[in-house]
């Protein structure tokens, strides 16, 4: 039986909203992989809120030791796994309920302005730029990638703020049991609610916030940011649960060396020099959940 010609007015008026809005389309940012029309991405223009789309991954992807067949890719800036997730109003991490993987989580608005749309890659160029960029970031590993999922979210709205954009993207990619997440950004305007950006666990075993995405007002300098000295992007590796005790074995100690105490205590450096240092931890293998604190040590004569 055809469709009805309410389902077919539909269908065609979803089609010339996406054509249009794709002719307004910008330079993708150069942190970016392929997305949109000129990557074959499915679009989905969602309703606030009210939309989680199903994707059944050609490969399993693991996240923290539990493996997944699929993921939601929901409308809010957001992925996750056992079930899709409307929730605009953020809770910060750890909240320990879920695996959840958060390029942006706000309350975003598509309805008047912007795209969400994902593609799934097995083979082809996406794939060689993926495991290049994944040895470049940690080279320990002579990594292949076999699978890689891009999700974006491009010049999407708040929802409590008519007329902003924002744009960002995550990629999954794994290659046999090894599995990483790159959180990409491009403009981003100061958004009115709360919002966030990382990920989390069940129990939070594993979670990361990445630093300042938790105040609105620095969501402009996140294309600014990064773990891997590549402004705009985060990485992380992601299979391995930090209670699996397999920190690499090359980790053999970290030196550093200040003029005086007070190059640390003035303007707030110590949290950055700690943020820093934990960062290259993660990067070379130590669990993301790993948590630094500084103590003063003063000599004393005898």
């Amino acid at each position: 039986m055809g469709l009805s010609a309410v389902s077919q007015y539909m269908l065609m008026f979803i089609s010339v909203l996406a054509l249009s809005r794709e002719t307004k389309a910008q330079t993708a940012p150069v942190v970016f992989y392929p997305f949109g029309s000129v990557a074959g991405d499915t679009v989905n223009i969602a309703v606030e809120d009210e939309n989680s789309t199903l994707i059944d991954l050609w490969r399993p992807f693991v996240f923290f030791g539990r493996t997944y067949n699929n993921t939601y890719v929901n409308n809010n800036g957001h992925l996750t796994f056992n079930q899709p997730s409307n929730e605009s109003f953020v809770n910060y991490f750890p909240i320990g309920t879920k695996d959840v993987i958060a390029p942006l989580w706000a309350d975003v608005d598509v309805s008047m302005n912007g795209i969400i749309s994902y593609q799934q890659y097995s083979n082809g160029s996406v794939l060689t730029q993926a495991t290049q960029e994944i040895n470049q970031y940690f080279p320990y590993l002579s990594f292949t990638a076999t699978w890689v999922l891009v999700a974006t979210w491009d010049r999407v709205e708040d929802f409590f703020a008519s007329g902003t954009e924002l744009s960002f993207q995550v990629v999954l990619i794994s290659g046999g049991d090894l599995s990483f997440i790159l959180m990409n950004y491009g403009d981003c305007a100061v958004t009115q609610f709360t919002v966030q950006a990382g990920y989390d666990t069940i129990n939070s075993t594993d979670y990361f916030v990445i630093p300042g995405s938790i105040d609105r007002n620095i969501i402009p300098n996140l294309k600014n940011t990064s773990n891997v000295n590549v402004p705009g992007r985060w990485a992380f590796r992601v299979d391995r649960r930090t209670d699996q005790n397999n920190v690499q074995e090359n980790i053999i100690g970290v030196q550093m060396r200040v003029t005086s105490f007070s190059d640390l205590t003035e303007n707030g450096n110590i949290e950055t020099v700690l943020e820093k240092l934990k960062q290259e931890l993660v990067r070379s293998g130590l669990p993301s959940s790993v948590t630094l604190n500084f103590r003063r040590i003063q000599k004393t004569r005898p």
